[in-house]
């Protein structure tokens, strides 16, 4: 059954000009709050998906217990189907969760509904802004677990993933921004703020905005347990498009690629150690690694395509992401 969005305004900052925000971000108003699809308002998941979606289990949660601000957060979990023992990613989103088979691979979301073609659910959104904000907390089902938050802006429909299959027409023409966050591959068991830099790939305006939660960024995961709580989320405008890195952010490290190689140089060093993922744009990790802030880090990335490519950095209190071109 189509959704519809009952929470039409949008939040005014304090800047002279109205700018677009997500709408019930902070997720405290819910469709059905007490049944088992219990669901955001403007958002979804599996159990108003498509048709063969909804055979699932619930795995998405108003928790009234662990909460960053406010009434509510939304828990996302991955759940196994009695029985079968298949296990259902947790999943929250925009767009509507579609499984036009029983096969895990064959899953994507998208702003339409594979059986019901009137069936689309857009957020609208009209800004360009800088970064997507929110709060976290998570939970391993297994250890190789992480949750992931993507955002993308766009035009028309989008399906995620955007490149064709059997089930969906590519939709990469119509993606105009993205913006990417995964957790830790560990529990997080205190809210955590995260900040993601929107990846631009032309001027348009977008006309919507589609976020997509999962507690586990495996789709085809065989593990339960995994959740995700989320909190408070919203964009961040700067006084000019693209990335924007805080003064911390400058302050702490420098990212740069030169002659197939990435260094990253901490200009306050110490002893720690911190995690860093390259991303291609699709949102495919292409590296993971542990580096050292005390010193001058390279990373040789002869093997990567030429092009653009994605970076997040975590360390104890740190999070730093943005984007660098192999030529």
């Amino acid at each position: 059954m189509k959704k519809i969005f009952t929470l039409l305004s949008v939040i005014l900052t304090l800047s002279i000009t109205a700018q677009t925000q997500i709408q019930n971000g902070g997720f405290e108003q819910w469709d059905n709050p007490t049944a088992s699809n219990a669901e955001p308002v403007g958002f979804n998941s599996n159990k108003t998906g498509s048709s063969t979606a909804q055979i699932g289990p619930q795995t998405c949660f108003r928790d009234g217990t662990v909460v960053h601000s406010g009434t509510y957060s939304v828990r996302v979990e991955s759940v196994t189907v009695p029985i079968i023992g298949t296990v259902v990613n947790g999943n929250v989103t925009t767009g509507v969760v579609n499984a036009p088979t029983t096969n895990k691979a064959d899953g994507y979301i998208a702003t339409v509904n594979y059986s019901s073609a009137s069936d689309i659910r857009r957020m609208p959104f009209t800004g360009r802004p800088d970064s997507i904000v929110g709060w976290y907390r998570y939970t391993q089902g297994g250890a190789a677990e992480r949750g992931k938050v993507v955002a993308f802006l766009h035009v028309g429909n989008y399906y995620d993933p955007e490149a064709a299959t059997s089930h969906h027409p590519d939709s990469s023409a119509n993606k105009i921004a993205t913006a990417l966050f995964l957790t830790p591959v560990s529990n997080v068991g205190t809210w955590t703020r995260f900040s993601i830099p929107f990846t631009y790939f032309d001027g348009r305006t977008p006309a919507y905005i589609m976020i997509n939660a999962t507690s586990s960024n495996d789709q085809l995961t065989n593990v339960a347990g995994s959740k995700l709580w989320l909190d408070d989320l919203e964009v961040v405008y700067a006084p000019t498009t693209g990335v924007n890195e805080s003064t911390s952010q400058k302050q702490n490290a420098k990212v740069y690629c030169y002659d197939k190689t990435v260094y990253i140089d901490f200009l306050i060093r110490n002893e720690e150690q911190t995690n860093i993922t390259i991303y291609d744009v699709t949102g495919k990790m292409v590296s993971a690694q542990k580096i050292s802030n005390s010193k001058l880090n390279t990373i040789n990335v002869s093997n990567l395509t030429s092009g653009m490519y994605l970076y997040q950095i975590s360390g104890n209190n740190f999070q730093k992401s943005g984007k660098f071109f192999v030529e």
